[in-house]
């Protein structure tokens, strides 16, 4: 049976973080995948909102017990998705919505074949450009940097199911909702259940 889980990709600047803020507020239906960190809470976060706030030692154990679906070490912190906190939102009826780099999205595919994986694009690389200039203050060798991981990783979306340039966002969360829809259609997800409801 396909899994009511969807992994969405995008390089920073994309606008991910927008869209999938406002697919989750109009779709009761969906809930965000919070990952573990190790790292401290910034200003505003809150802990099993945002994250799960861990120590390393922690995590670490979590890990080598295999509790976590994906994990990666990013400057110096750990980072990593909940296998417990994902089982026990589909058991409850969610779909679960995976906010996540390329990397972990091909961890994810082991896991999860099924899934729906969604990679959002910016209309151009000038555009990208333009948005991560209008963030704020950036050096100009943080800006190159992500630049060219934008290009590394718009050179992984061919594997993804579905694609959504993000030029206007409304456009562009429409599309995602129509996706997430489409993938609830699906007939390895829906036909155990009509099959045995029409006594096939």
């Amino acid at each position: 049976m396909a899994e009511d889980i969807f992994i969405v990709s995008a390089p920073s600047g994309a606008g991910k973080t927008t869209l999938l803020k406002r697919l989750l507020a109009a779709d009761p239906g969906l809930r965000f995948s919070i990952s573990l960190t190790t790292r401290a809470p910034r200003p505003g976060e809150i802990d099993g909102r945002d994250y799960f706030f861990v120590t390393p030692e922690e995590f670490l154990r979590i890990r080598d017990q295999g509790g976590l679906l994906e994990w990666e070490e990013m400057f110096g912190y750990f980072y990593g998705s909940s296998r417990e906190f994902v089982s026990r939102s589909l058991s409850e009826g969610y779909g679960v919505v995976f906010d996540i780099d390329v990397r972990g999205a091909k961890a994810l595919k082991k896991s999860y074949p099924l899934a729906t994986f969604i990679f959002i694009l910016p209309p151009s690389l000038e555009i990208l450009e333009e948005r991560l200039r209008n963030r704020g203050e950036m050096s100009a060798d943080e800006l190159a940097r992500r630049l060219d991981q934008g290009r590394q990783e718009l050179g992984e979306a061919h594997w993804y199911d579905y694609l959504v340039v993000n030029d206007k966002l409304e456009e562009a969360l429409a599309q995602l909702q129509g996706i997430v829809s489409a993938s609830r259609c699906r007939t390895s997800r829906l036909w155990p259940c009509l099959a045995q409801r029409f006594g096939l």
